[in-house]
């Protein structure tokens, strides 16, 4: 059993003071407001709900920083995906393991307690076969037992190049699988999790619907039926139009009408949404994926949060190619976005909560309903995923309720994050994972010999 003692929380029903949360069998047993610390008792500034990144793709966070200089024409999502098909031929199962533990170690730095990997890279160079079909799903499994991070794995189905059915290209083969092969292979991923802790959760990932047929669709749907899906929808302008010349509609609009889109389906970016599709994806109870650092650095464009909120859709956050994490930062720039777009102020906020206050809880409740989570919030019965801010800085030094969110999301970063639990798993003590020095020098040597090879 562990015992918290947080001079504020943020609970269930909002700001308490002098707040006891006990931990026990990974989960949170009692919460107390209202109790002085007692001796003994581990005290924290503020204690929040822990967030699940609901979308990585972890052996990306390799390549940050080398696809910022300029080509020919005009650089594009497109361009920055033939560098990240040279790249990723260079890596072994050992090297993503590395970059994998790397990724986790800054997610949890960052203030997430899990992360729902949207795992794609299953074969070796040529797309030949590993020994072990799950050998890379392995890896991953490896890197979160090592870091202690809470994994939602989703193998994912990739089986063609586009709608048309065209052959993978050569930077696609490592990913590809027909709909039988990729069976067996999410069976393998299901033994490689096997040995990891219980809130660890399996899921499924059809790529797109570039990507995966309807009927690979409809297989990796059913091969787990109360797990989640998540799927990239709707990224790019070039996405939308070569689905909409293939099926006749647009692929939010083609999901909704064949699938029963429910709140086990997240659905990645879908930045590209005219405004009747916006309300009809928060109508379904589907998640929105919302990855702002990526989807900025891509040019994807801007999800319209605002419609959607008003429908009553539901959104998390993730950090996608990992070119930059940070939990802070993701928030800040989805707000800004809105704000971009719509020449406002404060445009997530509620009349009763403030922006920061609105975007941790709804991205904490959206994400863990994305990972399959039981957390998102401090209550009784949940995963313990906690959090904790420091704040003796300048910042929040003299901060209370809602405007300790607002000084972390607008005016502080992620140095302020203190403390974090995945499952009651004490991971990040004094703003340091446990394993630091190992996992960041396995990672240099990974990236020098990865980065010279180029």
């Amino acid at each position: 059993m562990t015992i918290i003692h947080a001079k504020t929380a943020l609970l269930s029903d909002g700001w308490a003071r002098d707040v006891r949360v006990t931990l026990a069998g990974g989960r949170i047993s009692a919460v107390t407001p209202g109790v002085p610390k007692q001796a003994g008792e581990s005290g924290v500034d503020c204690l929040l709900p822990a967030m699940v990144n609901l979308h990585s793709h972890a052996f990306q966070r390799a390549m940050a920083g080398m696809t910022e200089a300029r080509g020919e024409g005009q650089d594009s999502f497109w361009t920055w995906r033939t560098l990240m098909y040279r790249f990723l031929d260079r890596l072994t199962p050992e090297d993503v393991q590395a970059i994998a533990a790397m990724v986790m170690l800054e997610m949890a730095e960052a203030g997430y307690a899990a992360v729902a990997e949207f795992h794609y890279l299953h074969h070796g160079v040529g797309g030949v076969e590993y020994a072990d079909l799950a050998e890379m799903s392995a890896r991953i499994a490896a890197a979160a037992a090592e870091t202690g991070l809470g994994l939602t794995h989703l193998p994912v189905l990739y089986e063609r190049g586009g709608c048309d059915g065209r052959a993978l290209t050569a930077g696609q083969l490592r990913f590809g699988n027909d709909p039988e092969r990729f069976a067996r292979l999410w069976q393998g991923a299901a033994k490689a999790l096997a040995d990891l802790p219980p809130d660890t959760v399996l899921g499924v990932a059809p790529h797109s619907l570039r990507a995966a047929s309807p009927e690979g669709l409809v297989l990796a749907a059913g091969l787990s039926p109360a797990t989640p899906l998540h799927i990239h929808v709707a990224e790019q302008m070039a996405e939308v139009a070569e689905v909409q010349a293939a099926t006749g509609r647009r692929p939010v609009q083609w999901l909704l009408e064949n699938h029963a889109i429910n709140g086990r389906w997240c659905l990645i970016h879908a930045t590209q949404m005219l405004p009747d599709e916006t309300e009809a994806m928060a109508r379904s109870g589907a998640i929105a994926g919302l990855c702002p650092i990526t989807e900025a650095n891509l040019g994807d464009g801007i999800f319209d949060g605002v419609r959607f909120r008003a429908a009553g859709g539901r959104f998390g956050v993730g950090s996608d190619s990992n070119v930059r994490i940070s939990l802070s930062e993701e928030l800040r720039l989805l707000e800004y976005s809105q704000r971009l777009a719509g020449k406002g102020r404060a445009m997530l906020a509620d009349p009763g909560r403030s922006t920061g206050r609105v975007l941790y809880e709804e991205a904490c409740a959206g994400g863990a309903l994305a990972g399959g989570r039981d957390a998102g919030a401090i209550r009784v019965g949940a995963w313990a995923d906690l959090m904790a801010l420091d704040c003796s800085g300048a910042d929040l030094a003299a901060s209370q309720g809602d405007m300790l969110l607002d000084s972390f999301i607008f005016a502080g970063d992620d140095r302020m994050v203190t403390e974090v639990w995945s499952a009651g798993r004490h991971i990040v003590s004094h703003g340091r994972h446990a394993g630091r020095d190992g996992i960041i020098a396995r990672y240099r040597t990974t990236i020098a010999r990865l980065r010279e090879a180029l």
